[in-house]
């Protein structure tokens, strides 16, 4: 992959009324001009043309098309895209003809990548295309405009510049190890400055988990025993029969699941097999399966259509710790008065599946159990592995800054736990130099025609 050719795709999904092509590199205007009229190496910057496409003299198409001069274009690069009517034959024939005039295909993620290397954003920002790009509801495509917009860049910025005066100043101190009473960095204050520093980085990595929930869906494991109505709930919630529902108990044998949006936040719910005592092997394994749920799931609604025993509420009870367990009395259309409260847990919301009741209130307080943060595009949320993985290592080396400190450790000891914080925060924003497969594997997950 070379920076000095000029490639092409589609950057638009096939089969719709228009399809635009992609076109960046060092030729890119004039290889543009050699297939669309009235286009050349002296066309403005930053116009729109209207065009015939052609190939010899055949008229391929006509269409419209965009000039952009570096360093003012998304890859930094002179850069062309023509938008053209989307049948697949006139797409493919343009795009054989930009590859005879002189173009290469692109690579999965090369436009961004070009606008990476040319500095136009950074690895962070980058990688906030590929999830605006999925991004499936308004949580999702909040924290990719937060990221695409530099918020976490920003952040990450003024915490390696706090880490690299205090850095430098240790660092300095070795040029004058002669004289052992010396101290460019006073003690106290680098011991403030890490923890103030750490604990940033910690709230950070605390975000990954309700990124990765807002992300990919925050999971609701619906549970109970057999024939309770928990498919009926599903399919209700769902407005489509998803599920089977029967009177026969032990329908349902394995987990079934399927997402709605609440409020801009994608809930993924979990349909699960009734619990019971079963001798059939089949069934149990779909009860198994019921417990692997909960343990999975963030979000535990118990459905109950008589009084638990005892028993039953301590076992739910111990098996949902660390998650929100919601009771609810399903078939208040049958038992209107099954249970309106039950000992050491919430109060019960009651429902009708069958008839809808109660349904919008049991929405409104799965979406506030979540406790999602009010987010703004300010806002900075963790959704990215790598980043997640590189700020916990940054944590244990500013965790060895504050142990050696107290150890009373020289300060190149220090100094060289510091670097490495420096060197791992840079990691996510590719400041530090990225090795190539590294960068391959983060591009290589982008579509064609980004």
């Amino acid at each position: 992959m070379s920076n000095s050719d000029t490639i092409c795709a589609l950057a638009t999904a096939p089969g719709g009324a228009l399809g635009i092509i992609r076109i960046s590199g060092p030729n890119a205007v004039g290889i543009a001009g050699s297939v669309c009229c009235g286009i050349t190496a002296t066309t403005p910057a930053n116009t729109i043309h209207f065009t015939r496409l052609i190939d010899g003299n055949e008229v391929v198409d006509e269409a419209m098309v965009s000039v952009f001069k570096a360093p003012h274009s998304y890859t930094g690069e002179d850069s062309v895209e023509i938008s053209c009517h989307g049948s697949r034959y006139i797409l493919n024939k343009v795009l054989e003809l930009l590859i005879q005039k002189g173009c290469r295909m692109a690579q999965p993620g090369e436009f961004t990548k070009r606008a990476y290397l040319n500095g136009k954003m950074d690895l962070s920002q980058a990688e906030a295309v590929a999830d605006l790009i999925a991004s499936t509801n308004r949580a999702s495509h909040q924290m990719a405009m937060s990221q695409l917009r530099g918020h976490f860049s920003s952040e990450l910025k003024v915490l390696r510049e706090q880490l690299l005066k205090l850095t430098s100043l240790l660092e300095l101190e070795l040029d004058f190890s002669d004289h052992e009473d010396l101290e460019f960095a006073d003690r106290t204050e680098l011991k403030a400055l890490s923890e103030s520093i750490d604990n940033h980085i910690t709230r950070l990595a605390r975000s990954f988990e309700t990124g990765q929930a807002l992300k990919q869906g925050i999971p609701v494991a619906i549970v109970g025993k057999t024939n309770v109505g928990k498919s009926t709930l599903l399919n209700r919630l769902l407005h489509e029969d998803r599920a089977i529902v029967s009177d026969i108990h032990g329908t349902t044998r394995d987990t079934i699941e399927d997402t709605i949006d609440l409020h801009g936040v994608t809930f993924r719910f979990i349909d699960t097999a009734g619990i019971r005592q079963t001798t059939d092997q089949i069934e149990q394994i779909g009860i198994d399966r019921t417990y692997q749920a909960i343990d999975k799931a963030r979000i535990v609604l118990w459905l109950i259509d008589e009084l638990p025993s005892k028993e039953e509420i301590q076992d739910m009870t111990a098996r949902t710790q660390g998650r929100t367990l919601l009771p609810i009395h399903t078939k208040t259309d049958l038992r209107p008065q099954c249970c309106d409260h039950i000992a050491a847990l919430a109060p019960v919301l009651s429902i009708s599946a069958k008839t809808g009741q109660g349904i919008a209130q049991l929405e409104e307080a799965i979406y506030h159990s979540a406790n999602i943060p009010t987010l703004t595009d300010a806002d900075t949320i963790v959704t990215n592995a790598r980043h997640y993985d590189a700020l916990q290592r940054a944590h244990a080396s500013l965790q060895r800054v504050l142990d050696g400190m107290a150890q009373r450790l020289s300060g190149d000891l220090l100094a060289e736990d510091l670097r490495l914080a420096l060197d791992q925060l840079a990691e996510i924003t590719g400041t530090k130099i990225t090795p190539n497969e590294v960068l391959g594997n983060i591009f290589r997950h982008f579509c064609v025609g980004k």
